[in-house]
């Protein structure tokens, strides 16, 4: 079993940058030799895909609405994967959900075995 815990969300102007974080908590070879990713939900619409990280960070996958505006990266001494948001636009408004899986490239597939709850990020024009 795997917890996971979103933090950092807030209010922010087009063009700001926010952090996101996610703690993951359980066992050490369930909470760190883990893929994880970032998925959102705009008001109104399905969630969608965001970015993704291989345990091992050698593998990510962004989205193409955030590609060279977003960074995703983990510190698995702290358990926690970020994402890093630039040039922000009203478009990134909604809530941000950490998820998790056991396989990266089922991760990628479509996989995904945990979630955390979300947080959530405005971004006024």
């Amino acid at each position: 079993q795997v917890v996971l815990e979103e933090s950092g969300g807030g209010l922010v102007r087009a063009g700001d940058s926010l952090t996101l974080s996610c703690l993951a908590s359980g066992r050490t070879l369930e909470s760190v030799n883990i893929a994880m990713g970032w998925f959102r939900q705009a008001p109104g619409k399905e969630r969608e895909f965001v970015a993704a990280i291989s345990w091992n960070r050698l593998f990510t996958e962004y989205a193409d609405s955030v590609k060279g505006r977003f960074t995703i990266s983990r510190d698995n001494s702290r358990k926690t994967v970020y994402l890093q948001m630039n040039s922000l636009t009203p478009e990134d408004t909604g809530v941000y959900y950490c998820a998790a899986g056991s396989s990266y490239h089922r991760f990628i597939s479509g996989e995904r075995e945990w979630w955390g709850q979300g947080t959530r990020v405005t971004v006024s024009s």
